[in-house]
């Protein structure tokens, strides 16, 4: 199948500012791309593209005073296959993880793995170890949590959404996360486009997701909390330790959001290809209705779009 993806976002600076975006498709899924426009920015500006030390596609421009528009359009060919469920998929003791998954056993900047160790273990120790474990843990977080974007908010931790029942997509894959690693399951974060395929549609607009991957049996698998059911068409943007690794949008001084606009969709193989970033209805995901994702943090000085 053939998933058309995309973005579109507008901000507004008083005064020239750099700015790091991870907004393009993952480079993993090179591959799969059947075709994808340049990163495009109105007015023209240089970029420079860099992989992070999480093997995340990034880009840095200078975003000049005034209005600032950055949009990219992509095609990616997807199996149309929902996300394996793999039962016997066991976890290794800490001693087997290999190097580059041990700093998804720790703690991080949403993810206080300290103070959630005692309570991960009183409802989740005698859980059969692995997927069985994972799942107990995305079931908990999925009946514990309401979900609304009017919950947002762009400090609250793993242990702050425990205390509070509520909050938005990072929210429920931070305080899984938390939970897996106080288990000894190496546990990363994971931001991209989850088209609505297969289920019924939101009637919201289209939006960017979080969920989050566990190393179980020598690989890695996609869980998610929110949904708490396998899902079509993952498109992978970024991964990292949790939702400050991996900001869509990170900018060195202050600025104002004014437009942002997300697609995920299949599509016929046989539809045209032209940029539609101009036709799609804006959902602001991140704060309450009427206000600007950035909004929340635009006082602070450097701005993250989470």
């Amino acid at each position: 199948m053939l998933i058309r993806v995309g973005y579109s976002m507008t901000i507004e600076v008083a005064q020239p500012t750099h700015l790091v975006t991870m907004m393009g498709v993952h480079p993993e899924r090179a591959s799969d791309l059947k075709w994808q426009s340049p990163t495009e920015t109105f007015p023209k500006v240089p970029k420079r593209a860099f992989i992070d030390q999480y093997g995340n596609s990034c880009l840095r421009m200078v975003a000049p005073a005034g209005e600032f528009t950055i949009t990219q359009d992509a095609v990616v060919t997807d199996t149309g296959e929902p996300d394996p469920i793999q039962p016997e998929a066991i976890e290794w003791s800490s001693d087997r993880v290999p190097d580059d998954c041990l700093r998804y056993l720790t703690g991080s900047r949403y993810c206080e793995t300290d103070r959630l160790s005692q309570l991960a273990w009183r409802l989740f120790g005698d859980v059969e170890p692995g997927w069985a474990r994972v799942q107990a843990v995305c079931d908990y977080v999925h009946d514990r949590m309401a979900f609304s974007y009017g919950y947002a908010r762009a400090t609250r931790t793993a242990l702050e959404a425990h205390q509070e029942c509520v909050g938005v997509c990072r929210d429920f894959a931070h305080l899984a996360i938390s939970f897996c690693r106080c288990l000894n399951i190496p546990a990363r974060y994971v931001n991209g486009y989850l088209g609505d395929i297969g289920v019924e549609p939101d009637p919201s607009p289209m939006d960017f997701s979080a969920w989050f991957e566990v190393y179980l049996g020598g690989r890695w698998y996609a869980f998610d909390a929110r949904h708490n059911r396998p899902r079509i068409g993952r498109v992978v943007v970024a991964r990292g330790r949790d939702a400050m690794d991996v900001p869509l949008l990170h900018s060195f001084g202050l600025h104002t959001l004014r437009v942002f606009r997300v697609w995920a969709d299949e599509v016929d193989s046989r539809a045209s290809v032209s940029p539609r970033w101009h036709k799609t209805p804006i959902r602001n995901h991140l704060g309450p209705p009427g206000r600007s994702p950035l909004d929340l943090g635009a006082r602070a000085g450097v701005n993250h779009l989470l």
